[in-house]
């Protein structure tokens, strides 16, 4: 294997590390985007002062967060990567500690997404997210993350349940409670966030927590291609486009104003105030048109967005479950997305533009469509086109497990994600008529 495939790699599973929840990643882009010099930005700012070779980022509710440049000499028009933060886990309810017997504490939790809920029995886990603490003049949001091994969700025993094997239904508010504690222990949860989040246990008011698994992420195979990790949906896809947007800036390919962004709640619909569905991108393109003169109607034509999110690649014991023309493959290069239903936002003109540009690249792509009796998923890409109406395909890299704690993707793949969009960014569209575009 290429050492520039296993260097992607192993930076992506660190990312992943550091990154449980999706308040510690947009946390870790923004250590990135800092190291890198880009100045952050506030909404509650009135007047952002924006100046030409300028590298900015903004968040929101410290889980979402984009990033942008004004190159030099800039084109009228936006090229952007978006992606999301979050993963199907278990949410901790706000009173968790529960005793079961009067020997053991469990703690009561609900799912966020779409999980493989047995993915999560018998594994190392702790919690992350954030605690909002009182201070002497209000409250702040402080994130947590307990770095170390706290709990685990028990099986039952074979022998107890003879039918585990055959297609066992796990019950969320039954089976899928944590084992934290013995019963002596009651209230210890409460003072483990406090203290990590740097607070007396009297001042912890609420807090956003969630599970995530402890198993480090690895590289194996017979000749190291593939790498399981949690989160890699879609982390994966969060990295590397934040990794080919730096490329671009640092080397000032950039042509059209490049932007990152990355959505919170994409799991869950989307429909938040930091979700792909609120005003988050088409706030932050407005306020840098009202700032470099540019208008954002006229711009949108020429612009175009890649909906970065993960696909389902043929998995290795199951190849009856994919569409068999239009199944992808691990390390075969990025994925684009196809629905009839437009769940996915790619069409011919969106799919063909990208195709070309990874042709000049030299990355490849495979396409990606549901078998026509099995509906799959939607993601960000159609959901964010109706706040800001422009070309957008919607692409990801192949993976098996998706939704598992522990998923398995192609170690080739992270680079070759990074790659295609660093060579979008150094991209520029120009609209013409009647469906015809420059690309140059």
């Amino acid at each position: 294997m290429d050492r520039k495939y296993i260097k992607a790699t192993k930076e992506l599973i660190d990312f992943i590390k550091d990154s449980p929840t999706s308040f510690q990643a947009a946390e870790s882009m923004s250590r990135i985007l800092e190291k890198e010099g880009f100045r952050r930005l506030y909404e509650f700012d009135a007047d952002w002062d924006l100046a030409e070779g300028g590298k900015y980022y903004v968040e929101r509710n410290q889980s979402s967060l984009i990033a942008f440049s004004v190159p030099l000499g800039y084109e009228r028009s936006f090229m952007l990567c978006a992606s999301h933060s979050d993963s199907p886990t278990y949410r901790l309810k706000a009173e968790s500690e529960d005793t079961a017997f009067g020997r053991y504490i469990k703690l009561d939790t609900e799912g966020y997404g779409g999980m493989i809920a047995s993915s999560w029995l018998d594994r190392p886990l702790s919690i992350a997210g954030r605690a909002v603490v009182r201070t002497k003049t209000g409250v702040e949001s402080r994130l947590v993350k307990v770095d170390r091994d706290l709990l685990l969700i028990p099986n039952v025993d074979i022998h107890q349940n003879r039918k585990l094997n055959d297609g066992f239904v796990y019950n969320p508010a039954v089976d899928m409670m944590p084992l934290f504690a013995e019963a002596g222990r009651k209230g210890v949860l409460k003072k483990i966030i406090a203290e990590t989040a740097g607070c007396g246990e009297e001042d912890l008011v609420s807090f956003d927590m969630f599970l995530y698994n402890r198993t480090p992420g690895t590289i194996w195979g017979a000749d190291s291609e593939f790498f399981s990790s949690p989160r890699i949906d879609n982390l994966m896809c969060a990295y590397s486009s934040l990794m080919g947007f730096i490329a671009a800036v640092r080397k000032k390919s950039a042509k059209a104003v490049p932007v990152y962004a990355c959505f919170d709640n994409e799991e869950t619909g989307n429909m938040t105030k930091q979700g792909a569905a609120s005003t988050f991108l088409f706030d932050t393109l407005s306020r840098i048109c009202e700032k470099t003169g540019m208008d954002l109607r006229s711009s949108l034509p020429s612009s175009f967005m890649l909906s970065c999110d993960n696909g389902h690649a043929v998995h290795p014991n199951h190849p009856e479950l994919s569409d068999r023309l239009n199944g992808p493959h691990i390390n075969g290069g990025v994925v684009i997305k196809f629905n009839a239903a437009q769940k996915y936002a790619s069409d011919a003109v969106s799919c063909g533009i990208f195709s070309e540009i990874c042709r000049k690249a030299g990355i490849p792509v495979q396409n990606q469509a549901n078998r026509s009796d099995l509906p799959g998923g939607g993601t960000l890409g159609a959901v964010a086109t109706t706040k800001v109406t422009l070309n957008t395909v919607d692409i990801g890299m192949a993976q098996i497990a998706m939704h598992s704690s522990y998923e398995t993707a192609g170690t080739k793949d992270t680079y070759y994600l990074t790659e295609a969009c660093r060579a979008f960014y150094s991209t520029v569209i120009r609209s013409g008529f009647d469906g015809s575009f420059d690309i140059l």
